[in-house]
């Protein structure tokens, strides 16, 4: 019903920035929350960051000061700013979007995007 296409991710040296995109499609009435969230070997799933309809954000301690969470509803797209990166942001990230579809509200997850950060 929802799909989401991730984009963005690479390869980044310590100190380095990316900018990750998440664009939905489908049959989609509404978009509430948006997310993204990320993944380290070994790890639990951990929320980076949220953001509502309208505008309202949150971070997760690990990347508050050096994450920005945007998205623009014209486009169902969210997106992830990461600045300052260090090798502790090493993850697969998937972006997220809780969303109405006809007939029923659910979320959605996007297939994950490598980040590496490394020198």
């Amino acid at each position: 019903q929802v799909q989401l296409v991730e984009s963005g991710g690479g390869l980044v040296q310590p100190g380095g920035s990316l900018r990750l995109s998440c664009a939905a499609a489908g049959t989609i009435t509404t978009i509430y929350d948006m997310g993204w969230s990320r993944q380290a070997p070994g790890k639990q799933r951990e929320l980076v960051a949220t953001i509502t309809i309208r505008g309202s954000t949150n971070y997760a301690d690990s990347v508050k000061g050096r994450a920005t969470i945007s998205r623009d509803n014209a486009k169902n797209t969210v997106y992830l700013q990461m600045n300052s990166l260090k090798p502790e942001d090493t993850a697969v990230y998937y972006c997220n979007v809780h969303a109405r579809v006809p007939g029923s509200i659910s979320d959605y997850w996007g297939q994950g995007t490598q980040v590496t950060v490394s020198s």
